[in-house]
């Protein structure tokens, strides 16, 4: 098969796996706020879909698929300034793909995925053209919508300095002020330690080996002396937010986009050092990189089958995606009965209003049973992981 086909149907494998992720997944709350009260950019995005297709739950995450693709497509475009040859830039691709932190942003609805798209962009329209206008408007743009982006104009007023451009240092200066003074910022609270669970996320993010190599790449290129404007961008947000850790709980979620993009480091770091050796010295890179593979693939797996998983955990709340179950087949089942509104607690309430069950005192959603109410329970491959009763109020209105 011609190299030149194998993008397209990377993505289009990619694309309907992700579809049929979504489609099982529900709503959360933190998602659902954002959708109806359009209370952040991705809220404001996730109608983009649901306007032509209705309200479902693919086509409340599709935007995010959309921009996971251009992601892709924007990896694979910056590659060329990383990698050599075509098949180097296509396992690249496929390893992003899996990277666990890539697939969570590719479905769930929230800044991440957005985030990552626009590093992504900003990074390819720097290095293709000459005239820095474009880019410069585009962080400018970027400054007022997202608190994240802060961080990225601190990679790059580090970056700016290294090449001691001013007009670049001053210009994120003032955007990190703008952003701060728009969106406040996260560093606060009282002090207390947290770096373990920063480094634990992070190797959830992309798996233990992955990121282990990463940190060593980024080192490494700092030794070396090739650190690029992607070196700064990654290279600070990861120190920044470890240090930060070592006194406060960190959102990790604001700095993981700005260092995912190190992958594209990682791999040049991995193919040069795999390439200066003979045959006989790759083995420990040979195994290495099928390591990779084989964590990256089980992760895959496991978030493919994700519900199966109830099945070994004893309760359903430790599960990494409870919090993307239940509602819809929740809303299904109180239409069933034909309950189109319930009076329940305040995080369910929002997410059943998504599935169209909207808010009254008629119906009291609760886990207390009671001689009239009607079981809603919910479960997944016959194992209950949500146990709750409707108790109808008022039945004339009903």
């Amino acid at each position: 098969m011609k190299t030149k086909y194998v993008l397209p149907i990377l993505l289009a494998i990619d694309t309907l796996i992700l579809v049929f992720e979504a489609n099982g997944l529900s709503i959360s709350y933190i998602e659902a706020k954002n959708y109806l009260e359009f209370n952040s950019l991705t809220g404001y995005l996730s109608h983009i879909f649901t306007y032509f297709f209705g309200q479902n739950d693919i086509s409340f995450r599709m935007t995010m698929i959309v921009l996971h693709i251009f992601s892709v497509l924007l990896l694979y475009k910056l590659s060329f300034w990383y990698l050599k040859r075509e098949k180097e830039r296509l396992f690249l691709v496929v390893i992003y793909m899996l990277l666990p932190g890539v697939m969570s942003s590719a479905i769930l609805v929230n800044s991440a995925g957005f985030v990552i798209f626009a590093t992504f962009l900003f990074l390819y329209i720097y290095k293709s053209l000459k005239d820095k206008l474009y880019s410069y408007a585009l962080l400018i743009l970027y400054s007022v919508l997202d608190n994240s982006f802060s961080y990225l104009f601190l990679g790059l007023f580090f970056y700016a300095l290294h090449v001691k451009d001013k007009k670049f240092m001053i210009l994120n200066m003032i955007l990190i002020i703008i952003n701060v003074y728009i969106y406040g910022t996260d560093i606060g609270g009282f002090p207390t330690g947290h770096f373990l669970d920063a480094l634990g996320i992070y190797a959830a993010i992309f798996s233990p080996v992955i990121f282990i190599y990463l940190f060593y790449s980024l080192y490494r290129a700092f030794l070396t002396k090739q650190t690029d404007i992607l070196w700064y961008i990654s290279s600070v947000a990861l120190i920044f937010s470890l240090l930060l850790s070592l006194r406060q709980r960190v959102h990790i979620e604001y700095y993981a986009p700005f260092v995912i993009p190190s992958i594209l480091i990682g791999a040049k770091v991995f193919i040069s050092s795999y390439k200066v050796r003979l045959p006989i010295f790759r083995k420990r890179y040979r195994l290495l990189f099928n390591l990779s593979i084989l964590f990256l693939f089980i992760n895959f797996v496991l978030v493919l089958f994700n519900k199966s998983l109830y099945v070994y955990i004893k309760n359903p709340k430790k599960h990494f995606a409870y919090n993307n179950h239940i509602a819809k087949e929740l809303a299904y089942k109180l239409k069933q009965n034909n309950i189109t509104c319930v009076k329940t607690n305040y995080k369910m309430q929002e997410r059943l209003e998504f599935y169209g069950i909207k808010e009254c005192n008629n119906n009291i959603l609760s886990y207390y049973k009671t001689n009239n109410s009607i079981d809603v329970t919910i479960s997944y491959n016959n194992i209950p992981v949500y146990i709750a009763y409707v108790t109808k109020i008022n039945k004339k209105n009903i």
